[in-house]
């Protein structure tokens, strides 16, 4: 019986290792095709000149000036995209573990590629590109959909929280589906604001949700999170500072409606917001910075989200980076812990 464990296990971890060898080769394949069109159509990103509150960007423009003084395309998301999209539906397709965060990806990486493709076209005053209110309407429809097909054609009517055991939850899981499939999305798009930053981020946390679902024999799906590993870590290669290309919406979007769907399937709700600490405290800077600007006409940071803040404390964008993934690291080793010893596995 040992020895039959044994053996499934290896095969496990070999499906799961040759998947993600495969997008990282086949990311590698696509890189340089995409460089010759992005820089013959010149698919530059466009520096933001207003907040979302409507004011001048003026610590941000001091702080990225130099780097958008040189062209650099934007978009390369795609690359990752099609390459997890290929691998995972010619070689790990499946009903009940990779068709929805495969179908959340696609979803998102196309509302961020349209909102890409305005970006890079658009002229006139700022940046152009799709109203805020569109996108959250259209990541929210994508996230209604795939939580429709979560409750009815998978049959998911509970949640689980660590050390206390399953809820009920019945149709309400449809909402709640959504409502995470677009705060992840959101965050991870957020948080895509400095070389190698998102992509370092991401990674950590498939690997993560990757272990978790090896751990719940969920093998599929935990080839789809290495999956994603791979074909990241062939875009890091050029996206660490200084960055060669931006994964733009298409890939931030692409990858965090996906990151949320991978966490409602291997019912680890609770945990995504350890494993993806960075994530939350990104976007809860943003937020905060937000409102306190709107309720009291002042700024709690100098720059938000956080990461810029910390460049204009003084940081160096390389030392906020690598130190946003130790703790992304740190976070991931507690959270695979925490579904251990909670009841998660």
């Amino acid at each position: 019986m040992d020895n039959i464990l044994l053996t499934n296990l290896t095969h496990e971890l070999s499906r799961t290792f040759v998947l993600s060898l495969g997008a990282f080769l086949l990311a590698m394949l696509f890189t340089p095709i995409y460089t010759f069109v992005a820089y013959r159509y010149k698919f530059w990103k466009k520096q933001r000149t207003t907040s979302t509150t409507g004011e001048v960007l003026e610590v941000f423009s001091k702080l990225h000036a130099a780097k958008f003084k040189r062209n650099i395309p934007t978009m390369a998301g795609v690359i990752f995209v099609l390459a997890i999209t290929i691998v995972t539906f010619g070689f790990n397709l499946d009903r009940g573990q990779t068709w929805l965060p495969l179908a959340a990806l696609v979803g998102g990486g196309l509302v961020g590629l349209l909102d890409d493709i305005i970006n890079v076209r658009g002229h006139g005053k700022g940046v152009a590109g799709l109203r805020s209110s569109l996108k959250f309407a259209m990541i929210s429809a994508i996230g209604l959909a795939l939580g429709w097909f979560f409750f009815v054609k998978l049959g998911f009517v509970d949640v689980n929280v660590p050390f206390l055991g399953s809820y009920f939850v019945g149709w309400m899981i449809v909402p709640l589906f959504a409502f995470v499939v677009v705060a992840t999305g959101n965050a991870v798009n957020i948080s895509d604001g400095l070389d190698g930053l998102a992509g370092g981020l991401v990674g950590t946390s498939f690997g993560a949700f990757g272990v978790i679902a090896l751990l719940q024999s969920q093998v599929a799906l935990a080839g789809f999170c290495f999956t994603v590993v791979g074909a990241l870590l062939s875009y890091l290669w050029f996206n660490i500072y200084p960055a060669r290309f931006f994964m733009g919406d298409v890939g931030s979007f692409a990858l965090g409606t996906s990151l949320g769907v991978v966490a409602m399937l291997t019912n680890t709700l609770f945990l995504l917001p350890i494993i993806g600490v960075v994530f939350v405290a990104e976007a809860g800077s943003s937020l905060i910075q937000i409102t306190s600007k709107r309720l009291f006409k002042r700024k709690v940071f100098i720059s938000a989200p956080i990461h810029h803040h910390l460049e204009a404390i003084g940081w160096p964008e390389t030392k906020v980076t690598m130190r946003f993934w130790v703790i992304a690291n740190v976070a991931a080793f507690i959270g695979v812990f925490l579904a251990l010893a909670g009841g998660n596995i």
